[in-house]
């Protein structure tokens, strides 16, 4: 039988944003449940490969009412430790998550909402959508022309290299996941082509500070997506927790055995067209690492007070090598077994029907507030600034909606 409740507020998405806008919801005294698919943290659970660790230092976990307090502040959680660190969040702070409802539909009604499930309706006069910044891997539309013996795969799906059948791998993708996933698979042996796409190369560390904290310093963190030209943020930021962390470096892979390519074009009879365009990518990573560096000397000298090494790695006296460009890949003949497409993520709001979303997809919102009254996103990649996503910065965006919140309850 259908059942129906009612709420002030409903979070969809259990995760580290809904747990957050829960946390500042509780201490505002407000009325709400939060709705989670399959369990809390369901993400970090079952779409991470099994040596996937936080991309910055653990004393940058941060959520409302938390921090970290464990005695391995510079070291990088694995993603099993932040699926602890949610379900205990989740207990401490006493959410009211409903785990197991999936969210089949939102629309509107008379003075809010009616969120549906497979067998029960909320309504609610204001909705939180929470469901993540990465929903479902974007795979380009040539991936239907793959011969059907190779296997494809993506980031929310791999989980080892010994998942992957013998013979060489295709990594399309150079984001933080496809250059991680690469370097893995050729360390654990395997013959490994990459394909890479924009990305900005920094060091893990820099004159005996975290990466992040050269950041957060630095006030990069605050910087807005709306000072980027029509709201596009700018390329994703190579960076892994593994082993301690280390600088990644595309031109150093190519020089110890993996096969970089450009951008994947086409595809055709087993064959992938390749653009000539590698070292123009690479180029653009390296020029983005010069300026970090350049930037960070200059704030240091600015500021003789602050903490850190003086001391920095000595700089090699040699060019960084060119890759060679191929035009195409004959899958076959350089026994390609397998794909891994790291090429991004779309958005999965297909259950949400409100005029919401620009010609792509993107929620039109302005630090999660939307022009529909009442409807509110939070937890989005570069949402209102890049921490929008992050563990540590998710929180403050979630205060910044609740106060919209109480005051739009207490305007009515």
């Amino acid at each position: 039988m259908r059942t129906e409740e009612q709420h002030e507020i409903v979070v969809i998405g259990g995760g580290q944003a809904g747990l957050a806008m829960s946390a500042v919801l509780q201490r505002r005294g407000r009325d709400h449940v939060v709705l989670e698919r399959g369990r809390v943290g369901e993400r970090w659970r079952t779409e991470r490969w099994l040596s996937l660790r936080f991309q910055f230092p653990n004393w940058s976990i941060e959520l409302p009412g938390h921090s970290y307090a464990r005695d391995d502040p510079d070291g990088y959680a694995h993603w099993s430790e932040i699926v602890q660190l949610l379900e205990d969040y989740a207990a401490g702070i006493r959410a009211p998550v409903v785990e197991g409802f999936e969210v089949t539909a939102l629309r509107p009604r008379e003075n809010g909402f009616i969120v549906s499930g497979s067998d029960q309706a909320i309504t609610a006069r204001r909705v939180v959508v929470a469901t993540g910044p990465f929903q479902r891997p974007r795979i380009p539309q040539l991936a239907t022309e793959v011969p059907s013996s190779i296997l494809q795969t993506d980031p929310t799906r791999y989980r080892s290299p010994e998942d992957l059948t013998d013979g060489a791998v295709l990594v399309v993708g150079a984001g933080a996941s496809g250059i991680q996933i690469a370097d893995e698979l050729f360390a654990a042996g395997r013959s490994v082509f990459l394909s890479v796409s924009r990305h900005r190369r920094i060091p893990r560390r820099f004159r005996g500070k975290d990466v992040y904290w050269w950041l957060e310093e630095m006030g990069r963190f605050d910087q807005t997506i709306d000072s980027f030209p029509e709201r596009r943020w700018p390329p994703h930021t190579a960076v892994t927790g593994v082993n301690g962390g280390y600088d990644i470096d595309v031109r150093q892979m190519a020089v110890d055995g993996i096969q970089v390519l450009g951008r994947v074009v086409g595809a055709s009879d087993g064959r992938f067209a390749i653009a000539s365009d590698a070292n123009q990518t690479l180029d653009r990573a390296d020029a983005a690492y010069t300026v970090f560096l350049d930037t960070a000397r200059q704030f240091a000298a600015e500021n003789p007070n602050l903490d850190i090494d003086n001391e920095e790695p000595a700089e090699s006296p040699v060019a960084p090598p060119s890759v060679p460009e191929i035009e195409s890949l004959d899958l076959r003949r350089q026994n390609v077994t397998s794909i891994l497409w790291a090429t991004g993520y779309d958005y999965a709001y297909e259950w949400l029907r409100l005029p919401v979303f620009d010609a792509e997809g993107r929620p039109i919102q302005q630090r999660g507030v939307t022009a529909v009254p009442g409807l509110y996103f939070l937890g989005l990649h570069w949402m209102h600034t890049f921490k929008s996503g992050l563990l540590a910065g998710v929180g403050r965006d979630a205060d910044y909606i609740a106060d919209q919140i109480c005051a739009d309850a207490g305007a009515a």
